[in-house]
């Protein structure tokens, strides 16, 4: 059987203690909705191809690398791939293999999707039963999939932080069930308006309960709103991420 594959952040966002967990972008988005953006494979010519959904208002800075190295979109392919057939104990056990076989143990943060989401119930519980098996790590995640995180309020782990990743088909669960939610903005602006702090370390998806702002990050289609937003973001020397 193949093992599930996890990578150490170190990048401009993540520390180097944070272990990252991902499935391929849009694929595994079952509620996705602004952000919705697809990289595809031609089967007979092999090359792939950016794909927006119809309601995109931003592409998906993960499906925007999935595009250009094709590691990073082979290695969530893998993991997807032995997932998506498994029922709940076969997928906690290849979860936990996959720790393993990393050597990552050591690590206490376990970012979940830098790519992807959860796509199904059954996945979702299964990383609610990994995070209670290891009560001294941190595990924390975005989330468009936010029936299967209603289906479960009462029941997430004290060491599992989730944040509602505003822009998706079910965002009235937010305000319904007072979900913690995160929200891309296009501004500095935007963000002290609606009165949201911005978070460029990751930090705030598990240390606070409050809501927060990220900013848009990523390549955006020529001449759209996203576009020039990201443009004047440059001027100002801010991004997404942090420096």
């Amino acid at each position: 059987m193949k093992t599930l594959r996890f990578t150490v952040g170190g990048n401009a966002k993540l520390d180097r203690l944070t272990v990252i967990f991902d499935l391929p972008a849009g694929h595994s988005c079952p509620f996705a909705k602004d952000c919705l953006s697809k990289a595809t494979v031609n089967p007979k010519t092999g090359k792939t191809k950016l794909v927006d959904g119809k309601h995109t208002k931003f592409r998906c800075f993960a499906a925007s690398q999935e595009v250009i190295f094709k590691n990073a979109r082979n290695l969530r392919w893998n993991n997807f791939n032995i997932l998506k057939n498994l029922d709940k104990a076969g997928m906690v056990a290849a979860i936990k293999a996959g720790i393993e076989a990393e050597n990552v143990t050591e690590f206490q943060k376990f970012r979940i999707h830098s790519s992807g989401d959860f796509f199904n119930q059954t996945y979702f519980d299964a990383w609610l039963e990994v995070a209670a098996s290891m009560p001294n790590s941190i595990f924390y995640a975005y989330t468009k999939s936010l029936p299967y995180w209603v289906n479960r309020i009462g029941e997430i782990p004290s060491n599992f932080y989730l944040n509602a990743s505003k822009g998706g088909s079910k965002d009235e669960l937010i305000e319904n069930e007072n979900l913690k939610y995160a929200e891309v903005v296009f501004s500095s602006k935007e963000a002290k308006i609606k009165e949201l702090e911005i978070d460029k370390t990751d930090k705030l998806a598990f240390i606070q309960d409050s809501p927060f702002a990220l900013l848009l990050h990523g390549g955006q289609p020529a001449g759209s709103l996203a576009s020039k937003a990201l443009q004047a973001l440059k001027r100002e020397g801010l991004t997404g991420y942090k420096r």
